[in-house]
């Protein structure tokens, strides 16, 4: 399946990869949804749609942009999610995770989770937040031009300097993770 940039009321390519994960959640009966990939490839951009067209209460989103400790936080971010959210949540206990302050380069506030609502995990290295529980795997991908074109036009050239770093840790945790295999619904974004 192929997706495109998703709108405000996403039509086409990305009204139908939301109703692909929407119909595996419902089949799975899943309470939990991880939305992983690389920098760039449109995971943000579907979990936004996705929490639009969510039928009845919103899922919580967390984003691990929110929560990576750093510029080489990709696989603690992960380790930790599982662990204090996603685990704890899983038993019936609030779940919690620490912000990360960008501008001060140091950890932040501590958020919580309640138990009961749907989670949306969203980011690179999504799939080894939820290891610890039942998930519906989304994997998004997309061409390394246009995800790199895509990042670094987000950011107005904050991530510039930390491509090659991120990217580095990005490509240990695919090959020490094989996520896509792990997917229950795949995504490729189409070059524009």
């Amino acid at each position: 399946m192929r997706i495109g940039d998703a709108e405000a009321r996403p039509s086409g390519p990305a009204a139908s990869a939301v109703q692909a994960v929407l119909a595996r959640v419902r089949a799975e009966r899943a309470r939990i949804v991880a939305i992983d990939g690389p920098s760039g490839s449109g995971k943000s951009t579907l979990a936004d749609a996705l929490v639009r067209a969510w039928p009845g209460h919103a899922p919580e989103l967390v984003r691990l942009d929110d929560a990576y400790p750093g510029w080489n936080g990709l696989e603690r971010a992960g380790a930790e999610m599982s662990h204090a959210l996603v685990a704890r949540r899983a038993r019936g206990k609030a779940g919690r995770w620490r912000r990360w302050d960008w501008v001060a380069d140091r950890a932040g506030a501590i958020e919580h989770s309640l138990p009961g609502r749907t989670l949306i995990v969203e980011g690179c290295g999504a799939f080894a937040a939820v290891e610890s529980g039942d998930a519906v795997g989304v994997w998004i991908e997309a061409s390394d031009r246009l995800r790199k074109h895509r990042a670094l036009a987000r950011d107005a050239g904050g991530f510039d300097p930390y491509w090659d770093q991120w990217e580095r840790q990005w490509r240990r945790y695919v090959a020490r993770t094989a996520p896509a295999r792990r997917a229950d619904v795949r995504l490729r974004v189409a070059d524009a």
